[in-house]
């Protein structure tokens, strides 16, 4: 804030004067956020979640796969959105990692998620729905760099 100071011609002390800026009237207009954005939003969040392997099923699994050998990434692959005026409703399908509580995963992604819906999108939520369709379970096959026992 800028302060200006009086000339004190009285010989007393007197208050010094603030310069207060006017406040500014808010841009009137609407907003509108498809639902593709919020259903993005909701899978980033997801994804972040510790224990998430995955988001979808078996087929949009696949889908993603393909999409990544083509550098394509879909960050709102296994989740659907209902966006109202005021309120959004998302159905999320994630691939836990094994072993992690299945309860424990599916209420950080709620958390998540909601946190998300809130904070970035500015809507209240309706419900948030996990469905957990596959356990990931890492295999020999996954590490690379392990030899063969045979040669």
């Amino acid at each position: 804030m800028k302060e200006l100071e009086m000339a004190n011609v009285t010989g007393g002390s007197q208050p010094k004067a603030q310069v207060v800026p006017t406040a500014q009237a808010a841009a009137v207009g609407k907003t509108t956020i498809e639902d593709a954005v919020v259903a993005k939003i909701a899978g980033i969040a997801a994804r972040e979640v510790s224990g998430v392997y995955a988001l979808g099923g078996g087929a949009a699994r696949m889908m993603g796969a393909i999409r990544d050998v083509l550098n394509t990434a879909d960050l709102s692959q296994g989740v659907s959105v209902e966006v109202g005026e005021t309120q959004v409703a998302v159905d999320v399908t994630i691939v836990a990692e094994y072993p992690v509580s299945l309860q424990k995963v599916a209420d950080d992604v709620r958390t998540a998620i909601h946190r998300a819906m809130v904070d970035l999108v500015g809507m209240d939520v309706a419900e948030i729905n996990v469905s957990v369709n596959d356990v990931h379970i890492p295999s020999d096959d996954d590490a690379d760099a392990e030899e063969a026992r045979v040669q």
